[in-house]
């Protein structure tokens, strides 16, 4: 039994009918026992979303076996799924993208597969002046309904500006991760290991919180 119904599958078909260009989903599976199902189910995800459009395209790969492979993408662990944009791979997901967070992969395809990419005037504008290196990472967990906000400004801007990378990282899954960057609650946003917020803020302001560190 597949894991989207079929009022999902038809409104996600109509959406995806203004596709024009080839979406690729690089997915790097694990062979370590503890992460069997996770990788099971994200397959599973990817396998239902390739079904309602020719233009998304799959691609898989085992992180361990591919080591070189995953360093030219700077994937840092698995399973993942990294967004590939004409900017290059700066879009990720660590764990299932599951709960709330299947809507951010969802509305990343159709972005890029549009090349219509929303964002705030004044934000775009300061993301697009970026020219310093910037890592995004939001922490999230399935079950928070504010995350997928946090996420999808994060890789918006990834979609804009090359010099950007935005992570998703499901907390639970990656608890090791977590407990590194101090993660009490979600969603969290580190930008580029020395500055945290939590809160999915809007796009100038999330912009800006960008800008404090880099200016």
């Amino acid at each position: 039994m597949g894991l989207l119904s079929s009022e999902d599958k038809d409104y996600l078909k109509n959406l995806y009918n203004g596709i024009n260009r080839d979406v690729e989903l690089i997915f790097f599976s694990s062979n370590e026992e503890n992460r069997a199902e996770d990788c099971v189910n994200i397959e599973e995800i990817l396998k239902e979303l390739s079904e309602l459009s020719e233009r998304i395209k799959i691609e898989k790969h085992v992180f361990e076996e591919e080591k070189e492979l995953a360093d030219k993408m700077e994937v840092e662990m698995a399973p993942s799924i990294v967004v590939k944009t004409d900017k290059g791979y700066g879009i990720k997901y660590y764990g299932v993208p599951a709960g709330y967070e299947f809507s951010s992969l969802v509305e990343d395809i159709n972005d890029i597969g549009t090349g219509i990419i929303s964002v705030d005037d004044e934000a775009r504008e300061m993301i697009m002046t970026i020219d310093k290196p910037v890592h995004i990472r939001v922490f999230i967990t399935p079950t928070c309904p504010y995350c997928p906000a946090a996420v999808r400004t994060a890789h918006k801007f990834a979609m804009l500006n090359e010099n950007i990378k935005a992570d998703m990282i499901e907390s639970y899954e990656f608890s090791e991760f977590s407990n590194k960057y101090d993660v009490s609650s979600v969603p969290r946003i580190v930008i580029n290991e020395e500055h945290h917020f939590v809160g999915a803020y809007p796009d100038k302001e999330y912009a800006k919180e960008i800008f404090n560190i880099i200016k």
